[in-house]
Formats: C-alpha cells, sequence, structure tokens
C-alpha cells in the first residue's frame, strides 16, 4: 500500500476481495495537504510503514535505502530516493516478473505528474531554491533516466496546493512527460530553478502541521 488516505476501509475490503494480505505501507513523502492513514493501517494490519531512510520519523517504521529492494510474489519494487518537493521523496520503480524483468512502471508521489512537477514543499525561508536544484537533480539524474516506456503513476492526478490547477490522466510515461511537460524543456538546472520558483504557490499556514502528524511528530 502506497501513501493511504486516512480513510482505510477501500484498502481492507479491497484486499479480503482479493484474498490479499497487505505486507508493505509505503509513504512516498510525508503530505502536507491531508493527513494519512499509515499509523492507522499499521495498527489493523501490522504491516511495517516505510520511509526514506532520510526522513525524521517518530513513530515505529522502517527505513528504506536508495535502490533497496523489495520483492512481493512476482513484483520487484526498487526504492528511488527522488527529492525535491521534500527531501525525504521516494519513488518506487516496479517490475513485474511475469512480463519481463526491466520496470513497466514508476509511483512517483509528488515528484513527477502529468504535465508537472512537485513543487518544494519547504517550511523555511529561502530553502525552496535548494529543494528545487534538489528535484531538478532527481528528474533528470534518476526519472528521467528510466526508458521512455515507463508508465508513471503519482500521488496527485487532481489539483492541490502542491499541484495547483492539475487536471490530468491517471498516468503518463516517461517519454510523454520528457517530451510535453513544461517543467522538463528547461534543460540547465538554473532555467529549471527559475520556472520551479516562479510558479511556486504559498504553502498553507496547515502545511507544517500536517507534514508534522505524518511524521510522527506532533
Amino acid at each position: 500500500m502506497v501513501d493511504p488516505q486516512q480513510d482505510i476501509a477501500p484498502y481492507l475490503e479491497a484486499a479480503a476481495q482479493a484474498s490479499l494480505r497487505i505486507t508493505h505501507i509505503v509513504e512516498t513523502h510525508a503530505q502536507g495537504d491531508h493527513r494519512s492513514g499509515a499509523r492507522l493501517l499499521t495498527s489493523v494490519t501490522r504491516a511495517p510503514v516505510f520511509f526514506h531512510e532520510s526522513a525524521e520519523v517518530g513513530f515505529p517504521h522502517a527505513d528504506l535505502a536508495d535502490e533497496e529492494e523489495h520483492e512481493l510474489g512476482n513484483v520487484r519494487l526498487t526504492a528511488l530516493h527522488t527529492p525535491g518537493h521534500t527531501p525525504e521523496g521516494l519513488s518506487l520503480l516496479v517490475a513485474d516478473r511475469r512480463r519481463a524483468t526491466e520496470p513497466w512502471s514508476v509511483l512517483t508521489g509528488d515528484t513527477l505528474m502529468p504535465g508537472r512537477v512537485g513543487a518544494p514543499e519547504v517550511e523555511e525561508a529561502g530553502a525552496a531554491a535548494a529543494l528545487a536544484e534538489r528535484l531538478y537533480d532527481s528528474l533528470h539524474g534518476t526519472l528521467l533516466k528510466l526508458p521512455d516506456s515507463v508508465e508513471i503513476y503519482p500521488a496527485h492526478v487532481s489539483g492541490s496546493a502542491t499541484s495547483p490547477g492539475l487536471v490530468a490522466p491517471m498516468g503518463s510515461t516517461i517519454g510523454r512527460e520528457r517530451r510535453e511537460n513544461p517543467a522538463l524543456q528547461y534543460r540547465s538546472r538554473a532555467e529549471f530553478v527559475r520556472f520551479v520558483l516562479a510558479d511556486l504557490p504559498p504553502a498553507p499556514p496547515e502545511f507544517a502541521r500536517t507534514r508534522r502528524w505524518n511524521l510522527g511528530l506532533e
């Protein structure tokens, strides 16, 4: 289960209907726009909650290192540290060994979405530029190195405070985003950072508190 919302009933019902057991709960990052259901879900399923190892988390959890792999039946998940929207941001590369050994999709959290990238989510003044530079590295140094055919599935597919105006299909591909995503047309780091910061919405005042709650820090 990746990035569960606070209402966990649909996840439990879907697992029961498919005769499946939830064994892993992964947070691609600490969300600022809604409360996570991860802690409630782990209390019911006993499945561990995973964060990237850089996250400061105030409740029992498991760390994920960059390029760490987990096998779940025929599926292999590979954790990719993709900071930029938040420092602890993760993407999950998915390979179905029944189809091929190569990955066919990537769960990108709020790092890369159809037509957009995840705006830096910051609490400290002046930190946005540094996060935007890390976002550039995550996109050009990690995600855009994947084959064009790899499908992307983000955490958000409609408008949110961190991706305003986003109305897009559920998924896309690396190739389509490489060609059409406005943010990815800026090849230089400096141009990319200027573009991202110019489009940076003000964070709602409750964002920092919600992020801290999702990390178990308050």
